[in-house]
């Protein structure tokens, strides 16, 4: 029984330092707090697939390499906080669309290994570059829909 408990513990110590390393790599990489919490923490993540059991998730929350990984993201939450206002403000658009179309693109965003919604702007904004070569291509305003005058004379 000791044999065991001894095995059991030295895995999770294993594990949870394994777990340190790969959010450490990923730390480094300075991604925004929330790519590091739903890869390491999140539902998904690296720590609830290796411990799935939830007596094993609760000791390696207190252990000091879950401190560590807490650590980490604090400090890419304050990051963040802190960085001018270089970025564009983000709005929110909620999007209504049948049950399959979100699960296809489910699956494609988790192929390409990118959020929903990276994908989604992604598709959006070809959409519409395509859109705007089209426009240019036949002489139309992009503002108003209307024909540009010289457009329009050479179609004559």
């Amino acid at each position: 029984m000791t044999t065991t408990r001894t095995s059991t513990s030295q895995q999770a110590t294993h594990g949870a330092t394994a777990i340190l390393e790969v959010a450490e790599r990923l730390y480094s990489m300075k991604p925004e707090w929330v790519v590091f919490f739903r890869e390491v923490l999140g539902v998904d993540g690296i720590v609830r697939r290796t411990f799935n059991d939830p007596e094993a998730l609760v000791r390696f929350e207190c252990s000091p390499q879950y401190a560590r990984i807490r650590e980490m993201l604090d400090d890419l939450r304050n990051r963040q906080r802190e960085e001018p206002a270089g970025r564009s403000s983000q709005r929110v658009v909620t999007v209504r669309m049948p049950r399959t179309l979100h699960e296809t693109l489910k699956a494609e965003a988790e192929q390409m290994r990118v959020s929903i919604n990276t994908l989604c702007i992604s598709k959006l904004l070809k959409l519409l570059d395509e859109g705007e070569r089209q426009s240019l291509a036949t002489g139309r305003s992009e503002a108003d829909g209307t024909v540009d005058a010289a457009a329009a004379s050479a179609e004559k």
